[in-house]
């Protein structure tokens, strides 16, 4: 695994504005992925990732995010909060490319993968696909899951992330905020949706 600094050069890069499409004004809106079937999803919004070490340093970033997705094919784009796009994560089954804005290309077997590859820590990619919808994907299974009055995941822990959705819509959580332990460090994505 890489260092924390390998972390943070990703975060300010690709993520500053990452896993998101989720916090900083992106308000462009996401393009349809070409030949996309009726269960097409796209979400839009801003992101932010704070690491908190033992010992009481912190990094922190924090931009904007457009995820399209057909059920089999998803793209992410990733965006500072000026909005420049940093990188473009895509995905399928069985492959994974992260590109920077520098043109630099990343690739692995699944999201998850290219995720701790670029990152040096795991991070919920493939998660994510399920948890902007407000479902739960059947692996890992998920435990202490609540609920809401209509049966939605309010909280739940999955995959080493202890996950809060919230101010759910038509399409899912605007809400996501994403939390996990590790030795010497803790985690959070706080990701929220822009409303339609």
């Amino acid at each position: 695994m890489r260092s924390l600094a390998g972390f943070s050069g990703w975060l300010r890069l690709a993520l500053l504005t990452m896993l998101a499409a989720a916090l900083a004004a992106c308000t462009t809106t996401p393009k349809p992925i070409a030949g996309a079937s009726a269960d097409a999803f796209s979400r839009i919004g801003r992101f932010a990732i704070t690491v908190n070490e033992e010992g009481g340093k912190q990094n922190a970033v924090q931009g904007g995010f457009s995820w399209s997705d057909d059920g089999q094919r998803y793209v992410l784009d990733l965006t500072n909060p000026l909005g420049s796009t940093e990188a473009r994560v895509e995905g399928r089954p069985g492959a994974a490319s992260l590109t920077k804005a520098d043109g630099t290309r990343l690739q692995a077997d699944n999201p998850d993968a290219l995720a701790e590859e670029a990152l040096g820590s795991s991070m919920p990619v493939s998660g994510l696909r399920d948890w902007l919808r407000g479902r739960l994907p059947a692996e890992p299974e998920a435990s202490d899951v609540a609920r809401d009055e209509l049966g939605r995941p309010t909280a739940f822990e999955q995959g080493g992330w202890r996950a809060n959705l919230s101010r759910y819509d038509t399409l899912g959580p605007q809400m996501l905020v994403l939390q996990r332990q590790e030795p010497g460090r803790r985690i959070m994505v706080r990701l929220v949706v822009n409303q339609p």
